[in-house]
């Protein structure tokens, strides 16, 4: 029976010991960096200007990150269900993303090893890999024809995302109408209204989804229709080592059992033989 306890505590301290890595993972996860406050909804746009015949581009990488996020999980997953093909014109779809690309090419090996998916070159952080593919690999952008895509942050809410903007600063009406505007103009342009049941539907859930927050009574959240469900990795890891741990309690509880009705069993074997065996 000890040796059943043993391997239970075993198991117990390895549970406690993953979480600990867990939560060094997480805390060692680098935070996303803000530019502009929500006002200014064109605080990400690129510029290209020539300077010596060079072109010198203007995007917040963050902001544009961040953009994307929003859309993977509180758009995309709704135009799939639509089966919706996203029109080029869309400034939301993939190929408009100037740094679509450089991200596809990121490869996170380790907590703290991120790789170019370009030259293999590895590195201890992100925003270090950042810095590389500006430095090394800007020539790669599509400048002629993706955009950026930080300019629609103001409509997408990726300041509410990123925690840019203070919840006790004060709404400004002139901006709050500015990236309504933009908003609304992004599901004109996306999801038009003639082009059957699916793009009505897909500009009636964008409204409501990203549009209707844009003003200062607060009664409106974004993000109202909700996002992607996605199945955590530390959830399905905990799940897991709970349903080992339970499977080897109740095996030793039912050896336990097992044991206590030998022992029972032999007790009346003796006593038994005992009321048998009579003194001459």
């Amino acid at each position: 029976m000890l040796g059943w306890s043993k391997w239970v505590i075993f198991y117990i301290i390895c549970l406690s010991l993953s979480l600990q890595q867990l939560r060094k993972a997480s805390s060692a996860s680098p935070p996303i960096q803000t530019d502009q406050v929500h006002e200014d909804f064109l605080s990400g746009r690129y510029l290209k200007q020539e300077q010596g015949g060079s072109h010198e581009i203007h995007c917040s990488r963050e902001r544009s990150r961040a953009a994307w996020k929003i859309i993977e999980e509180y758009l995309v997953p709704f135009v799939e269900k639509e089966q919706y093909q996203l029109s080029r014109r869309c400034r939301l779809h993939p190929d408009n993303d100037l740094f679509r690309d450089q991200e596809h090419h990121k490869v996170h090996l380790d907590i703290n090893e991120w790789q170019c998916g370009f030259c293999k070159k590895s590195f201890y952080e992100e925003k270090h890999l950042d810095k590389h593919f500006d430095n090394r690999h800007g020539n790669l952008l599509n400048v002629s024809h993706s955009r950026c895509l930080a300019d629609v942050c103001g409509a997408l809410h990726c300041d509410h995302v990123m925690n840019s903007v203070s919840q006790k600063s004060k709404c400004n009406p002139a901006a709050a109408s500015r990236n309504k505007h933009l908003c609304e103009s992004l599901a004109d342009n996306c999801f038009p209204v003639n082009e059957g049941p699916s793009a009505s539907r897909l500009h009636e859930f964008f409204l409501h989804q990203f549009c209707d927050a844009h003003s200062c009574t607060g009664r409106q959240k974004p993000f109202s229709r909700g996002r992607r469900k996605k199945t955590s990795i530390f959830y399905i890891f905990i799940s897991f080592l709970t349903l080992i741990l339970l499977l080897l309690f109740y095996v030793y509880i039912y050896l336990y059992q097992r044991g206590m009705k030998r022992g029972t069993l032999e007790l009346k074997r003796i006593s038994q033989s005992g009321r048998k065996k009579k003194p001459f």
